[in-house]
């Protein structure tokens, strides 16, 4: 998913075995884990669109920091926020060692630098122009940043607010902080371990400070505490956290936090570009949501009040990017903590009147299209997951279906469109040329009519399967009814989904491959028809019989890695930038994309999945500056990429079924929260070995190309056995159930 209109900087170079400043070598002390393989500057030079972030932080925590530059490439740091409010949104309080007069060039300096290393849980660099040394460890709310300044010039730090607010020297080692950022307030409490004089560049708005160090202090230790509810707070968090100056005691016990997050999953077998892969993306998928409860109570920006609470509050979470792989992953790992997400959604409803689309810190940020927590809520209920008000979350999703406004980047009462929607099954498309009407359309995203079609239409099955689970069976039908909504969409004299207007004719011209205008937001959002010609993941037969059977279906997966592009590359990214990571018209880089390889499985051909997925992994997931296809959303894709490297995928959030492709490494251990272990193995597994022969499952023949989340979570064991030849009669019969006829 690509952010429109935010800054974007980046990203990093990494090594592990690295010694923090004045911290006794703690890197050489730490005993081996798959932190080792953590990569953080996999993917920071993006293609065409972002690059990712190398964020240091502990799992799931609010506290979230890197260098802001523009990539790995850039040569110059700007500054380190304290923290950020989301994964592209709002980076609060930029701070930066500074040596030299203070001019007007102090406060907007960039600094070139050198000898970067990073892991998730520490980071160290050089700035070459005045060898200055900066490291820095996490906590859960605070952090702690060490300085080491080898100038003979005068010292500084320099803090700036990054959007509007004050800085205040408190004493002469104690400074606070308060940002304003999309209508609520982040506040810091820092302690430096030397005397400090503050010199403002505007005494009147106090948003830039230099802080000056004593010229016979060379080392300065920085430690703060980050807060949405007070300054006070802040300090409570810092006092909590970081109560001493022992920096090397702080780095062990975020190294012990990921050692156990990492420890999760265990592999053997395959590269150690593999392992530096599937590592990597990993710890991505711990970047979100985070836990903002400050120690019993928390700030809510969905009432903007606070809260007090044992229970933890997540926020930061983009759904249309995670509901397909991130929180089905998470599901398995920290079902718990998924549970505990998904209260906190059903809270911001509560507190708001809707259920958010993107439970960003400072509100509902309501983008790209959908009402994905229906899927979410049902794939965790399906799963076993019950730490969660489910009546209360059914009532949310239900209200935000028939209540609320279909349009994309829209949260809030239903419009004329949505009416329509209602009683013809379909939002209604303009023709070419017609000017927009309807004044709530946004006047970039336009209607992207085809996918709000699409994706409420499978969100609202969600809904009819939560209604029965919550007991409201009355409203099963109504929502059954409007799942079936994509089949007004489909096209079937041309074999592609269509834009239809308000009379119910097809828009003409069009062309699946390139119309809608910029990110085919006409009709679609940010991919093409041939990529959301395969957007019903509820009923997944019925749209095999909508192409015309299972046999011309599968001609027609196969052409959709296979067609041109039907024009330059240059022409079709100008349009559609979002369309990275193509084989044909398959995009790779995009999120609606990923479970399309495993549609095989559903036609009877499961050896085309394990063909596709390790050519897609090997080719677009590499341990390279260029090694994510696209937006990674913050663990939005990379959870995708964890789930293909280790042989399975949810096709269907909501059906609690995994469909098995080509596994990249000869085992596979996942540890479960109720104490068991489910073991994948791949005999003789390689590059060239990535069909299946043949699979056993806790002993048993399995002759089916998936496995149930129930098989998953009473542990065992499964086999397979791979060879460099399809078997194109294994997983041929007992085909993955149809989500539409699922009945759990």
């Amino acid at each position: 998913m690509k952010y429109r209109n935010l800054k974007f900087y980046s990203f990093l170079s990494i090594v592990f075995t690295c010694t923090s400043l004045n911290t006794s070598n703690t890197f050489a002390q730490q005993t081996p884990s798959n932190i080792k393989y953590v990569d953080p500057k996999i993917g920071s030079v993006g293609l065409i669109l972002e690059p990712t972030r190398p964020a240091v932080h502990l799992p799931n925590s609010l506290l979230r920091v890197f260098p802001v530059r523009a990539d790995q490439i850039d040569d110059q740091i700007a500054y380190f926020p304290l923290t950020i409010s989301s994964h592209r949104q709002n980076w609060l309080f930029g701070l930066m060692p500074y040596t030299g007069a203070v001019n007007e060039q102090a406060w907007a300096k960039k600094f070139t630098y050198d000898n970067e290393k990073i892991s998730p849980d520490f980071y160290q660099v050089v700035l070459e122009d005045q060898g200055t040394s900066i490291s820095f460890t996490p906590s859960a709310k605070a952090g702690f940043f060490k300085f080491n300044f080898s100038a003979k010039t005068d010292k500084y730090l320099r803090l700036n607010i990054l959007n509007k607010g004050e800085i205040n020297l408190e004493q002469k080692n104690i400074i606070s902080g308060v940002e304003e950022f999309r209508g609520m307030k982040a506040y810091f409490y820092a302690e430096a371990n030397t005397p400090l004089e503050i010199i403002y560049q505007d005494e009147q708005k106090k948003s830039k400070a230099l802080l000056k160090v004593a010229n016979t202090v060379q080392n300065v230790s920085f430690k703060y505490g980050i807060s949405f509810i007070s300054i006070e707070q802040a300090k409570k968090n810092l006092s909590n956290e970081i109560p001493d100056w022992d920096m090397a005691k702080l780095h062990a016990k975020a190294t012990a936090a990921w050692n156990k997050a990492l420890s999760q999953v265990n592999v053997s077998g395959g590269t150690d570009a593999q392992k530096r892969v599937f590592y990597t993306s990993l710890y991505r998928s711990y970047e979100r949501m985070v836990d903002i409860n400050e120690y019993g109570k928390y700030y809510s920006a969905y009432d903007k009040k606070v809260h007090t609470s044992d229970k933890p509050f997540f926020v930061d979470n983009w759904l249309w990017d995670t509901y397909i792989a991130l929180e089905p992953l998470q599901t398995i790992l920290n079902p718990k903590m998924e549970g505990d997400k998904i209260q906190s959604y059903v809270q911001m409803y509560e507190q708001s009147g809707w259920m958010p689309s993107f439970a960003l810190t400072f509100g509902d940020d309501p983008c790209m299209t959908g009402n994905h927590a229906a899927a979410w809520f049902l794939d965790a209920h399906n799963k076993g997951i019950s730490n969660f008000d489910l009546k209360k979350a059914y009532e949310g999703v239900k209200k935000n279906s028939l209540e609320a406004t279909l349009l994309p980047w829209k949260n809030g009462p239903a419009t004329s469109l949505d009416t329509f929607y209602s009683k013809k099954g379909y939002m209604p498309a303009l023709k070419p040329g017609e000017k927009e009407t309807v004044k709530e359309v946004h006047g970039f995203e336009k209607r992207q009519s085809v996918s709000v079609t699409l994706e409420n239409s499978f969100d609202d099955w969600c809904i009819a399967q939560l209604a029965k689970a919550s007991g409201n069976e009355k409203d099963r039908d109504l929502f059954l009814d409007r799942a079936a909504n994509y089949k007004n969409v489909y096209r079937a004299d041309k074999g592609f989904v269509w834009p239809k207007d308000a009379d119910g004719n097809w828009i003409e011209p069009f062309d699946p491959k390139f119309s809608g205008g910029q990110g085919g937001r006409e009709y679609f959002t940010e991919n093409n028809a041939y990529t959301y010609n395969w957007d019903v993941k509820h009923d997944l037969n019925g749209l095999f019989d909508l192409m015309g059977g299972k046999t011309k279906a599968e001609e027609k997966l196969d052409d959709l890695f296979r067609a041109s592009l039907g024009r330059s590359k240059y022409n079709l990214w100008y349009t559609f930038p979002d369309a990275t990571g193509l084989v044909g018209q398959f995009v790779m880089g995009n999120e609606p994309s990923f479970h399309i390889p495993y549609i095989y499985n559903y036609l009877g051909s499961p050896w085309k999945t394990q063909k596709r997925v390790r050519m897609l992994m090997d080719t677009w997931y590499t341990d390279n500056l260029f090694g994510i296809p696209g937006d990674e959303d913050g663990g939005g894709m990379t959870a995708f990429v964890v789930f293909s490297m280790m042989g399975f995928f949810p096709v269907t959030p909501g059906v609690p079924v995994y469909s098995i492709g080509s596994p990249a490494f000869n085992t596979i251990a996942i540890k479960l929260d109720n104490g068991k272990t489910f073991t994948l193995n791949a005999k003789n597994n390689s590059a060239e070995n990535k069909y299946i022969q043949s699979a056993v499952l806790n002993g048993k023949v399995l002759n089916r190309s998936w496995f149930t989340h129930k098989e998953l979570t009473e542990g065992g064991v499964l086999n397979l056995v791979m060879g460099n030849t399809p078997n194109k009669t294994w997983g041929t019969k007992d085909l993955p159930p149809s989500s539409i006829t699922y009945n759990p």
